[in-house]
């Protein structure tokens, strides 16, 4: 299956796999931008996609740059009849200033297949194992 990817800048960097098992497509910034602690910022990518009907484009954090520098992803949905830029939402939760370079790899992008569900109200929902318990419930260990 192919994704069809417009570039709409000239500094724009076809999506990658570093590797081939990779699940994820890393995604490039365009152009320099610094991010301070607790701020954010919408990075341009300088695509567009045409992701196939039935799947979705997931927006995930790099880990390397989450773990090293606090940067998180936001608003990570690409759907499939979206056909604009699509931007990197991102918030610095670290204590330094981050500094992002053009072509730097700041986020991955994940197809999936999405399955389409009828909603339905009702007043039961039937009992589970785990019941109404909610955060915590299950421990740590």
């Amino acid at each position: 299956m192919k994704i069809k990817v417009e570039k709409i800048s000239p500094n724009a960097v076809l999506p990658k796999k570093i590797h081939e098992e990779d699940a994820g497509y890393d995604l490039y910034s365009i152009e320099m931008t610094e991010i301070s602690p607790g701020e954010r910022k919408a990075i341009p990518t300088g695509l567009k996609f045409a992701i196939p009907t039935g799947f979705v484009g997931l927006i995930w954090d790099r880990s390397g740059l989450a773990l090293n520098n606090g940067l998180k992803t936001m608003a990570g949905v690409v759907d499939s009849g979206y056909r604009g830029e699509v931007k990197i939402v991102a918030v610095n939760l670290g204590k330094e200033t981050i500094r992002i370079e053009p072509h730097t790899r700041i986020a991955q992008l994940l197809i999936q297949k999405i399955e389409d569900f009828e909603i339905e109200e009702t007043k039961d929902l039937g009992e589970s194992p785990r019941g109404r318990n909610g955060f915590g419930s299950s421990g740590i260990k």
